[in-house]
């Protein structure tokens, strides 16, 4: 990536702008292209970095955000990062609720920020690394008490237009700037759903060719409507069976699933082949950019996102 043309203000301008790489050695001789965004090259690294900025700023400009406030954010990990840094740059407190089941890294990074931590412990049954659907029921409940408590402003990211209005006019203007208009199809893993909402809106208003699709555990296929067998799964960030109030029907063109192992194997793979440490979540994209890819006609580019560091997972199996 070449280097920024100006002295930034804050690190907050130094989010988005981020590299997309064909992963070439990885996806040989499909007929379709796979590319991949880079998005823990942003502050808090992660593709959160994004919707946490713009929520945040657009909260201050319609005086929903004032000085001296509390935020607090319901968060795997990821928004809680970018959440973290956002406001203490801008001065505001933050308090993340997150499941105990996330990474131990996510937290200890959201409290580097100078914010506060509440983990909130599994339901029944739960194991460390697998929230799931019953784990996140959990963390609303306590997310709630939290903004009553501190009169805080909620993100509240997968209910909140700008979480998917970042990707709108970030992420996939960037995509169709980066491959000259030549992307054929995005896939994305869904949490929140705003990279996937949003990227895919951008696209389409480019192109109305561009094939656009959800990607869900394999375990988990709820937005494609099909029978759950389990949330209880290693992707973190999703796959929570909930559908998101930010979700739209209307720019997702199908669906794909990627199993545990999928995830886990392709990760490993990127990293080894590709030099392209992400997380599970990375790993689960590229595994349905694979699939897409092995599918499209000769010629189309597949694009999809890393959304972390692997970094972020050192304590689990990952690597």
């Amino acid at each position: 990536m070449p280097p920024p043309s100006r002295l930034f203000d804050h690190v907050g301008q130094a989010v988005g702008g981020t590299p997309l790489v064909a992963i070439d050695r990885l996806a040989a001789g499909l007929p379709g292209r796979v590319a991949v965004k880079l998005e823990y090259f942003s502050p808090g690294a992660s593709i959160k970095d994004r919707p946490a900025l713009t929520i945040i700023e657009r909260a201050e400009q319609a005086g929903l955000l004032k000085k001296g406030q509390y935020v607090v954010e319901k968060t795997s990990g990821n928004m809680g990062g970018g959440l973290a840094w956002a406001c203490a740059v801008k001065g505001y407190k933050f308090v993340a609720v997150l499941s105990a089941g996330n990474t131990p890294e996510r937290s200890q990074m959201i409290e580097a920020f100078g914010a506060k931590v509440v983990k909130v412990p599994q339901a029944k049954g739960g194991k460390p690394g697998l929230v799931t659907h019953e784990d996140l029921e959990l963390v609303e409940v306590e997310t709630q008490k939290q903004v009553k408590k501190l009169k805080a402003f909620r993100p509240d990211q997968f209910d909140n237009p700008n979480s998917s209005l970042a990707h709108e006019i970030g992420t996939g203007p960037e995509i169709w700037a980066q491959t000259g208009g030549s992307v054929t199809h995005f896939c994305s893993f869904v949490g929140s759903s705003g990279t996937l909402i949003g990227t895919s809106k951008a696209l389409k208003a480019q192109s109305a060719k561009v094939q656009c699709y959800a990607v869900e555990p394999e375990k988990t296929p709820f937005l494609a409507g099909k029978k759950i067998r389990s949330t209880q799964h290693t992707i973190q960030g999703g796959g929570y069976a909930v559908r998101p109030g930010i979700y739209d029907d209307a720019v997702v063109d199908g669906y794909l699933t990627v199993t545990d192992a999928e995830a886990k194997s392709t990760a490993r793979a990127l990293a080894t082949k590709e030099g392209i440490m992400g997380g599970f979540s990375g790993g689960a994209n590229v595994a349905a950019a694979i699939k897409l890819a092995r599918e499209a006609p000769k010629g189309s580019l597949v694009v999809t996102v890393i959304c972390d560091s692997g970094l972020k997972y050192l304590s689990t199996d990952l690597y």
